[in-house]
């Protein structure tokens, strides 16, 4: 019996792996039992951030409390330098995501401690509901003394102060709060209730008739009433300043950029930033300004200096018309004289 060969060779195995997903990130996940941080999508895909702040960002979020957050350990403890590390920290000062504040701690030392908010947005809005003020400032509602662990108000979360030395203090966000991609532009808008109303005046239904027909220019303008009124105030300073309807609305739409997440929030930076300043004084209405009438002053009644008797109101020695005519035309006839002797 003859052996049997297969008909073809063996195809060798491809190397090269399928995946559902044509390109892009794959994400290789693994349970995590402890050792983790939870870091909100707006600080990791933050669009103004550094690679080189989102990364610091990530890592003083990631330390224990009271753990050192200065330039010089950071510096040390990473290859970037000074210069690099502190500008990254600049910038999640100004983004809010940290704030280095001088506390005096016992003994009378002053040392500087470094606050890191996971989600600014939320611990803003938060204050504010709670009352301590617009909650544009993060030191507004910190008390001024250590308060242990579940003693402080029930309505501010006890991790938001701190009595470890100095260091790096954690400030989470509060449970229940959603910490979604776009949960930091939501927070940062009051409630509907807590919008006050604009108060009344020439230029109110004007700038109302302007927000509401910016969708005319931009769908993406397309504002609701809650964003109509909350706007309504910063239009109206426009006018007061003497800036034309087609200048505020210029200036609302003029070079937008192609991604605006929340016009709302993007039309009251550039009304608020944008602000001109008064407008001076005319000189024009100044000089046609006609001068108010001076009281004429109440003079005695005399007799006319020429020798006429006639009796008016001026001061003591004046001449009536007629006879001040006369005097004139007589002093002219003698000069005429005396000019044709010489």
């Amino acid at each position: 019996m003859a052996e049997t060969k297969p008909s073809g060779a063996v195809r060798p195995q491809s190397r090269i792996r399928q995946n559902p997903t044509r390109s892009g990130v794959t994400h290789i996940r693994e349970y995590q039992p402890d050792r983790f941080t939870i870091i909100g999508n707006h600080l990791a895909q933050h669009r103004e951030l550094s690679l080189t702040a989102i990364g610091l960002g990530t890592h003083i979020l990631s330390l224990p409390q009271g753990a050192s957050a200065d330039i010089r350990t950071l510096a040390e403890r990473f290859p970037e330098g000074r210069d690099r590390i502190a500008f990254a920290l600049r910038e999640l000062e100004a983004h809010g995501y940290i704030e280095r504040v001088r506390e005096r701690v016992d003994g009378g030392r002053v040392v500087t401690r470094t606050y890191a908010y996971n989600a600014p947005a939320l611990t803003r809005h938060r204050r504010a509901a709670a009352g301590a003020g617009d909650g544009a400032g993060f030191t507004a509602a910190r008390p001024t003394r250590p308060v242990p662990v579940g003693q402080g108000d029930p309505a501010r979360p006890s991790a938001d102060v701190t009595s470890a030395p100095a260091g790096v203090a954690v400030a989470p966000v509060p449970a229940g709060v959603d910490n979604a991609p776009g949960a930091e532009d939501r927070a940062a808008t009051p409630p509907e209730s807590a919008e006050p109303e604009p108060s009344g005046g020439e230029h109110r239904d004007k700038a109302v008739a302007l927000l509401v027909g910016l969708r005319r220019t931009d769908d993406r303008f397309t504002l609701s009433r809650r964003d109509v009124r909350r706007l309504t105030p910063a239009v109206i300073a426009w006018f007061d300043n003497g800036a034309s309807a087609t200048a505020v609305h210029h200036a609302m739409t003029a070079d937008v950029p192609a991604l605006v997440e929340h016009p709302a929030g993007f039309l009251a930076y550039r009304l608020r930033e944008l602000l001109p300043s008064p407008l001076p004084p005319s000189p024009e209405a100044s000089e046609s300004r006609v001068p108010e009438a001076q009281p004429s002053p109440s003079y005695p009644m005399v007799d006319c200096a020429g020798g006429c008797n006639r009796a008016f109101r001026q001061p003591e020695g004046t001449w009536c018309r007629d006879c001040r005519a006369e005097h004139d035309r007589r002093t002219a006839e003698a000069e005429a004289v005396c000019g044709r002797a010489a």
